[in-house]
């Protein structure tokens, strides 16, 4: 086989996307060959965007189709391990959009049942692909900035209008959405964040809802974790400042990193901090270091890079870039925050207590309100510009 049969469900602004990278033949390996919505609106704007592809109704008339061996899943996020976990049942590769799922439990459940079924389960982490994010999982992973002292990100150009939130029935709702910033925008850079510095022990959070917009979650929060070793972290997010920023910072004993405006920063010491500071006998001291500029070698892949190593990862066994076990990290991070926030920006140990955040986002999914539905009348022609990383 040298071409899968590919699926999308879920034909929004981020399936339709897909869907045009697929069948204007950018991945090779991948052939659209059946689409699925619940909307009859996307179902008739897909049919006259691809021609000649069988768009279905429901995930059970796909599913009996027999038209596909891999799916894209890009649905409301509460429906991500359900939908994926069927498509795994009929024998079925998948790729997920983020976040894996809305709750870490079910994220979980999802990844055992596709380990059981021996098919490939990626998940859309398409920031991975940006050159400069790799170089410093590299620099840090690979011991270069010595033993972590302090991260610091604050990603605040995430910026969203009442009508972005208002253009679909699910967005920013608990029952719908399962989350705001943390759980739509954020994951991206939540996921970046412990794949360069790793997971942290503990996460306590400050998650305001509707503090720059008419919505029932969260468009502003802070985060502040603790590593295993005492190190500290911050990461600033919101969806209600413009213009906005987009910095990270990362200290250790060997010195620091900071990527910011395209191009990653890197100072290094000339002798680890932890060793002068015991060994000079002096009160102050400025510590010699090196200092290097680093711009992107190559460009960000993005979606349709993820698109390709997902077909890779299923016609040559290539290893996944972001399979669908590492999508539970940056979950766990914002389950946590919003754990926090509900129990009193009190710190939550990691791994955390599941089954108390699962009751308590059930509270909130049961008295959420949907908003009314409104007319489809456009679909995506291709990836924006917003959906990559955004200096």
């Amino acid at each position: 086989m040298n071409q899968i049969r590919t699926a999308v469900i879920g034909v929004g602004n981020m399936g339709t996307a897909h869907a045009h990278c697929i069948a204007g033949g950018s991945i090779d390996g991948l052939l659209l060959t059946a689409l699925c919505d619940i909307s009859p609106q996307r179902r008739h704007i897909c049919r006259e965007l691809f021609p000649g592809v069988p768009c279905y109704a429901s995930i059970d008339e796909l599913l009996a189709s027999h038209t596909a061996d891999a799916v894209v899943i890009a649905v409301p996020h509460p429906l991500h391990s359900q939908i994926a976990m069927a498509a795994l049942a009929a024998g079925l590769h998948v790729l997920v959009e983020k976040p894996i799922d809305v709750s870490l439990s079910k994220g979980r459940a999802l990844c055992d049942f596709a380990d059981r079924s021996g098919l490939v389960l990626a998940a859309m982490l398409n920031q991975r692909t940006n050159p400069l994010f790799q170089k410093a999982r590299e620099i840090v992973q690979g011991g270069q900035l010595g033993e972590l002292k302090r991260t610091v990100w604050i990603i605040t150009n995430w910026y969203r209008t009442q009508h972005y939130y208002d253009s679909g029935t699910w967005r920013a709702t608990w029952a719908g959405e399962g989350g705001g910033v943390l759980l739509n925008q954020a994951p991206h850079n939540l996921d970046l964040w412990q794949w360069i510095c790793g997971m942290p022990k503990t996460v306590a959070a400050s998650c305001d809802v509707a503090r720059y917009h008419r919505i029932e979650v969260e468009d502003d929060a802070t985060i502040f974790t603790r590593y295993e070793n005492g190190a500290t972290g911050v990461f600033i997010t919101s969806t209600g400042e413009t213009p906005g920023t987009n910095r990270l910072e990362i200290a250790g004993t060997l010195g620091k990193i900071v990527l910011e405006g395209g191009k990653l920063k890197w100072w290094r010491l000339k002798q680890p901090e932890d060793v002068v500071r015991y060994s000079s006998d002096e009160d102050f001291l400025h510590v010699p270091f090196d200092y290097t500029e680093l711009l992107p070698e190559g460009k960000e892949s993005a979606h349709a890079g993820i698109l390709q190593n997902w077909a890779d990862a299923m016609l040559t066994g290539t290893p996944l870039l972001s399979p669908g076990r590492d999508a539970l990290n940056e979950l766990a991070i914002s389950n946590a925050a919003y754990l926090s926030q509900w129990r009193g920006n009190i710190p939550v140990e990691l791994p955390m207590d599941c089954a108390a955040f699962d009751r308590l986002l059930a509270e909130r999914q049961t008295q959420s309100v949907l908003k009314q539905e409104h007319t489809v009348t456009e679909a995506s022609t291709g990836y924006s510009k917003r959906w990559q990383v955004n200096w």
